[in-house]
């Protein structure tokens, strides 16, 4: 056998031992992470009202969070297994008073959302054909049980979780932090005379204050959800101080929740995580998967001093408990 042959079959089996090793690294790299993936209107985009995120644990815990009108109803292909539901607040783009039939359909500037889910919603809807929890804070429990029992479902399946509580479900703490934002419930959600009533008056009935959410997954990611909010002291002395919020789910949209600017002081100054994805940008934020210039996405991406995670529909992005990007992000 010559040197030369020697060598090339050394170097051949040298690749492939690296080869094997590097798969073997990457698919231990992938265990204990937790996996985020955006539901939105249009398949590889950050479309206008996209808001719905799922949060898989390591354990396999499924977290719903703001279904809004961009999942297609119980049956979307997209949600798999969901256990837990989360809503920030009771305005109709979180909660879901009308709905996508299937992705990709309209554009993803004026989505499709034609299919009307009132009185119950889509979040409603969800959590009763699969059996989740839907875990609120505020008065918006009350709420929540009444529309799973009349919906067919399980009242005790709404669970509460108020400021400086905290909560486990299926592995996952979660409790409630303070948002700065409105949330009246639509009387388009409400049946009988006192929907009547208010509609007339022009005005919603009060489940509370909106909430945020922070969650702390069992690889130790602490996830800061702010909800629709303006800026908040709350977000340096309870999420910072005291929770550390190592990934956050900042929404941008501005006039309805903080804008882009100062979505960037928050996470710049008061929070101060590790990483964040944006939401809520009431824009076609990309194109071709892309983030159009002169969009607010783009001016956030500019503003803030950690790494943006673009929330492309249907892109799972995977986390490590430091709030690091291991695979699927941008």
């Amino acid at each position: 056998m010559s040197q030369g042959f020697l060598r090339s079959t050394l170097a051949v089996a040298g690749a492939s031992v690296c080869l094997f090793l590097g798969s073997a690294i990457s698919a231990q790299a992938d265990d204990g992470m937790v996996k985020v993936t955006p539901l939105g209107s249009h398949d590889g985009e950050f479309c206008s009202r996209d808001r719905a995120l799922i949060f898989e644990d390591p354990n396999g815990t499924r977290i719903l969070y703001d279904a809004g009108r961009t999942v297609a109803g119980p049956e979307d292909p997209r949600l798999g297994k969901i256990d837990v539901v989360l809503v920030s607040h009771m305005h109709g783009d979180h909660v879901g008073d009308q709905r996508i039939s299937q992705t990709n359909q309209g554009t993803c500037a004026s989505p499709d959302t034609g299919v009307s889910t009132l009185p119950q919603s889509n979040t409603v809807d969800i959590a009763v054909k699969h059996n989740a929890k839907i875990v609120t804070g505020s008065e918006m429990p009350a709420f929540f049980a009444a529309k799973l029992k009349g919906a067919g479902g399980d009242p005790a399946n709404s669970m509460l979780v108020r400021f400086g509580g905290e909560r486990e479900v299926g592995g996952v703490a979660v409790t409630t932090v303070p948002a700065v934002h409105s949330n009246g419930v639509s009387p388009s959600f409400l049946t009988g005379p006192l929907a009547e009533h208010l509609k007339a008056a022009g005005v919603g009935a009060s489940v509370g204050p909106p909430t945020g959410y922070v969650l702390k997954f069992s690889n130790g990611l602490v996830v800061y959800l702010s909800g629709d909010t303006g800026i908040t002291a709350e977000q340096k002395l309870v999420v910072n101080d005291h929770y550390s919020a190592g990934l956050v789910v900042m929404n941008i949209g501005d006039t309805y929740t903080t804008g882009p600017t100062q979505a960037a002081y928050v996470i710049n100054d008061l929070v101060q995580p590790k990483a964040v994805i944006p939401s809520h940008a009431n824009e076609p934020a990309t194109s071709g998967g892309k983030v159009q210039d002169g969009t607010r996405t783009a001016l956030f991406q500019e503003s803030v001093n950690v790494p943006v995670h673009v929330p492309l529909s249907g892109r799972t992005m995977a986390f490590n408990g430091a709030a690091s990007c291991v695979s699927g992000c941008n």
